[in-house]
């Protein structure tokens, strides 16, 4: 009787996560979109400047990723993804750019 209301348990906690990250993923997805990243960016394939999927990757084996992102977020950056350069994203928030990238270090 423990091991099925132990399973049961398990099963509905991996539901509510599975859940709540689909939602967390889909208002990362809507930020972006309202900001406009997704005019220069997809998550999968390169467009005008790299797939998000490429930035997580690249990034993620980095302690301070989320900051580091953010932080290019907001100021913008040149050179590093080739010759087109990101602009500074000054309308968004300082916590706005920490959930974009948030959410960005998830698609790796």
């Amino acid at each position: 009787m423990k091991s099925k209301s132990y399973a049961a348990f398990l099963l509905a906690s991996t539901l509510a996560f599975t859940s709540a990250a689909r939602a967390e993923s889909a208002q990362g997805l809507a930020l972006a979109q309202k900001e406009n990243c997704m005019s220069c960016h997809s998550v999968t394939r390169q467009f005008m400047g790299p797939s998000l999927r490429d930035v997580a990757a690249k990034y993620a084996s980095r302690s301070d990723a989320a900051h580091y992102l953010a932080g290019k977020i907001l100021e913008g950056s040149a050179g590093v993804w080739g010759p087109v350069p990101m602009p500074a994203n000054t309308q968004l928030t300082p916590d706005e750019a920490m959930s974009l990238a948030s959410w960005i270090l998830t698609l790796k």
